[in-house]
This record gives C-alpha cells, sequence and structure tokens, in this order.
C-alpha cells in the first residue's frame, strides 16, 4: 500500500486549519486516514506547526512519501534531517553521536532563527502601536486646537451680542425711566393745573 503524509483540510471557510496524517495515496483528501502525526496552522505568525517528530520518523523509514507542502514542513521542524543524517551513520559516513551534535547544532539555530523573527515580530508590532498612538495625539491635537478657536470665536460673537443687548437693555430702561418721568411730571403739572 503506497502511504503518503499528507494535510486534511479543517477549519472555517477561508481560514484553514490542517491536520498531519498519514494516508493510502488513494484515499480522498479529507478521507480515511492511518494515523494522525500533528496539525498545522498558517493563520498565525509564524505558522503553528505541532508534529509527532519520532512518529513522522519512523513513516519516514518506512517509505512514507510526503507532499511538498508536508516536506517543507517536516524539514521545517527538522524530520527531514533526521532522516538524513541516520542513512548517514547507516551508511558508516559518520557515527551516531557526530550526528546527534550535528543536529542539536541544527536544532539550536533553528531556534535562534524562530525565536529573532518573534522578537522582530513584537517589536514591529510596539514601533506600529507607537507611530498610531503619536499620530492619534498629533489629530487630537489639532481637533482641539481647532474647537478651541471655535469656542473662542462663539466666545466673542457671544460676547458681542451680550454687550449689544446690554446696551439695549440699559437704553430701554433709561427711555422707560424717562418716559415715567415725563409721565410723573406730566402728571403733577396736570393735577397743579386742575387745582389752579
Amino acid at each position: 500500500m503506497p502511504t503518503k503524509i499528507r494535510l486534511q483540510r479543517h477549519g472555517k471557510k477561508r481560514y484553514p486549519f490542517y491536520h498531519v496524517v498519514i494516508a493510502d495515496s488513494r484515499a480522498p483528501r479529507d478521507g480515511k486516514f492511518i494515523e494522525k502525526l500533528g496539525t498545522y496552522n498558517p493563520n498565525t505568525n509564524p505558522a503553528t506547526i505541532d508534529i509527532d517528530f519520532d512518529g513522522a520518523l519512523s513513516w519516514m523509514k518506512k517509505g512514507a512519501q510526503p507532499t511538498d507542502t508536508v516536506r517543507a514542513l517536516l524539514s521545517y521542524k527538522g524530520v527531514i534531517y533526521k532522516n538524513h543524517l541516520d542513512k548517514g551513520v547507516a551508511k558508516g559516513a559518520f557515527t551516531q553521536e557526530d550526528a546527534d551534535k550535528k543536529f542539536a547544532a541544527w536544532l539550536e539555530e533553528k531556534e535562534a532563527k524562530i525565536d529573532s523573527k518573534k522578537n522582530k515580530l513584537d517589536s514591529d508590532k510596539e514601533a506600529a502601536a507607537k507611530k498610531a498612538l503619536a499620530a492619534e495625539t498629533e489629530a487630537n491635537a489639532k481637533k482641539a486646537a481647532s474647537i478651541a478657536a471655535k469656542t473662542a470665536e462663539l466666545a466673542g460673537e457671544v460676547a458681542d451680542a451680550v454687550e449689544e443687548a446690554v446696551e439695549g437693555a440699559v437704553e430701554a430702561v433709561s427711555d422707560a425711566a424717562e418716559a415715567v418721568a415725563d409721565a410723573v411730571t406730566g402728571d403733577d403739572s396736570a393735577e397743579g393745573n386742575k387745582e389752579a
């Protein structure tokens, strides 16, 4: 039975999530499988890859053929390299200790690359957040200045209107006082004329 290490699609529409499985090459993509080796989530940055290293290595040694994408995943996790080193030990090219040292050095280098990428992503995210905050602060300052200018303009107009209203009221009061005074003096003179 020709076995393949392939991806089995799960997840929502436009948000895929994959299971890494061992399946007969004649089986449908999301159909029957022999064994599940792990998962692959391409939606995160960096992508989340969780694979049973020993299980994948044993299936590779048995002759299971990975698809192109799964080959890239296995290479990323080091399964392909470990299989290559084990073949070199079997042929007598080097000892098992040498192979283990090479693989450990490769793993350290790979983890350093992954950590540097995560750190770069975090620093880029922080820089973008700071830039957005600065832009928002500047926009808020412009809005505040615009509102202050409009408020000052409105305050000036209100002050002018109040001053005009006060002047008008003072004039009206003085006119009314004169009219009352005229009326009072007019009534006194009329009463004096009646008495006379």
